[in-house]
Formats: structure tokens, sequence, C-alpha cells
């Protein structure tokens, strides 16, 4: 897989996590976030936070929307779920996008930029989910809502889309959620159905890993923030509960993953943790680390970005030729 930033078999991971990997394109990505988010009010309530999410207002851009998208629903186990959905000129596969937002907010329309570079450049039909939040809709809602439609793609990906070829992925909540969807499917007796899964800086065990206590001002995703979100979506489950937590759980039997996260995401420790035990489980798992990457790395403009977004249609593609070969 043509990836730079891909950690091989016997490389020292400090290449890519001593501040000398750091270019100078990122170093200035990085202070004009600082100073973007030093200029910051935050909103005054959870409605007023996450309408300013959306918008790409609190510091993390949001895609421009496009005009290729379409909007469907499907039933799901609490109403109707609404999909965007992206069909690419060239159609080999089908990526089921789970959106971040810390389980609180968000919304399936942020990231249209990047799931048609997953369709250019992998052949990817992209279905993005609006799943329940929390705090009204506390685990396992989302989950529910995650494996009705990964459900009803196995069902219905041949007909609507002329692939059964089937991956899934997300960011930061929605890589939690990517990852709990495939056990849940693993567990119904479906766990061969998704082929692949791309998780993307995600937080994968709630009672939080060493680099989240270690971060100092970190953007997006301080120790005070993950306390929240974490709460908010646990409600009263236990915080290292596999149901919410999926490092804690039994691991066999999943696709290939690729972890991507970038260097000083309080998160590291989470994609580093996982990706290991992926491994340790007998599954196929790459990881990706990206010098000086924040949380939400990929949205920003520069190089890094460039490199993550692509390193995953990649990914990807690579996954779908090994498939047919």
């Amino acid at each position: 897989m043509d990836n730079p930033y891909l950690v091989p078999a016997g490389q020292p991971l400090a290449s890519l996590t001593r501040p000398d990997a750091i270019s100078a394109s990122t170093r200035a990505v990085n202070q004009g976030l600082a100073k973007t988010l030093a200029l910051m009010t935050p909103p005054a309530g959870l409605a007023e936070m996450r309408d300013a999410y959306v918008k790409g207002l609190l510091g993390l851009p949001a895609s421009p929307k496009s005009p290729r998208a379409r909007r469907m629903a499907i039933d799901g186990p609490a109403g109707p779920i609404e999909l965007r959905v992206f069909v690419p000129d060239d159609v080999r596969g089908v990526y089921l996008h789970i959106h971040g937002g810390g389980w609180i907010a968000g919304s399936n329309d942020t990231w249209d930029e990047q799931l048609e570079l997953f369709g250019r450049e992998a052949g990817m039909v992209a279905v993005s989910l609006d799943y329940r939040l929390a705090p009204e809709h506390p685990a396992p809602a989302a989950v529910e809502d995650c494996v009705a439609v990964a459900s009803w793609l196995i069902e219905h990906a041949g007909r609507e889309f002329g692939t059964s070829w089937l991956s899934i992925g997300g960011e930061s909540a929605g890589s939690n959620l990517a990852a709990l969807t495939l056990l849940r499917l693993r567990d119904l007796g479906q766990g061969s159905a998704y082929r692949a899964a791309s998780l993307l800086f995600g937080c994968f065990d709630l009672s939080l890993t060493p680099s989240v206590y270690r971060a100092q001002a970190a953007p997006f995703v301080s120790l005070e923030a993950m306390r929240q979100f974490t709460a908010a979506f646990a409600g009263g489950t236990d915080l290292r509960d596999p149901a919410i937590s999926p490092l804690y759980a039994d691991l066999h039997g999943l696709p290939p993953a690729l972890f991507s996260v970038g260097s000083v995401d309080p998160l590291l420790d989470d994609s580093l943790f996982m990706h290991m035990r992926w491994q340790a489980a007998g599954n196929d798992s790459y990881l990706a680390v990206y010098p000086g990457g924040t949380h939400g790395f990929n949205s920003f403009a520069g190089e890094l970005a460039a490199a993550g977004n692509r390193g995953i249609a990649t990914f990807l593609a690579m996954i779908r030729r090994q498939a047919h070969a």
C-alpha cells in the first residue's frame, strides 16, 4: 500500500512520532488552529454546540455540501434513519460511513468532500447515516441504528448499487461505532459481510487511555471534553464494558482494518492499542501515524490531510483488489 505514513513491520514508531518528523507546513496548520480556538467563544448550550459543529464553526471545518449527494431513508429500530448517498461513475464497492462528534453532535452531511474522494479513487458508493445522539439517546441507541443500516446494506446493496462488496468506517466516535457494529454483526452470524474497516482516530476505550490523560490543551478532545462525551454516550454502562469499549471485546473474526491517527492526537494510544489487539485476535491490521496530526487532522487544508484521506481510499481499493485477485 503506497502510504508514506504507514508503519511497516519492524520500523520504529518513533520515526513518525518524534517532533522532528513534523513538517513545517503541518506546524503552520496547527498554529493556525491554536489561534482560531484561542479566539473562540464556547457555545452556550448543547443545541448551540450541535449547530456550530455541523456548520464548521468550532475550529473543525465542515466539508462543503456536494450537489451529487442524494438522500434516502430506511426503517430503523426507533423510526426512519436518514442516509446520504454518493454513487461514483465506476462502482466497485460500498463504504458505510459513521460520522464523529463525540456521540453527542455531528451529522451525515459534513464529510462530503472526503466521501466523494473515496468514490473517485476507490470506486466506493458512500452511504453516511444519521444515528441517534446522546445524551438523549445513550448507548446502545447509536449502535442499534448503525447495525440496522449495516444489515440493510447486506440485504439491499446488490440491488441498489450493483455491488455486494461492503466496507465500513468512521472518524472519532464514528470509529468506535464502526467497531461495535462489526462486533454485533459477527455475533449475529454476519461477520463476513463487511470486508474492510477504516478506523480514523477512534475512541476504543471509554475509560480513557494514557495519551488522553497526558494531553495538555489538546484541540477538540481534552481530558475534560472526553469525560463529558463518554459519560453522555455510556449512560449508566460501565466505561470498560465491551458493549461500548471495543478494546475490551473479543475481536476474533473481524475484517482487515486500517487505523489512522495523528501523532499528537490525545487518542493516539487508542489506535495503537486497538491495532495490536486486532492483530492479536488473528485479523489483518494496518497502522498509519501522521506526524503532527491533531484530532481531526484530515479535515484541514494541507499535505497531511490530503495524505490521510488518500491513504484511506488507497486502503479500501487495495483490500477490494485483493478480494478479486
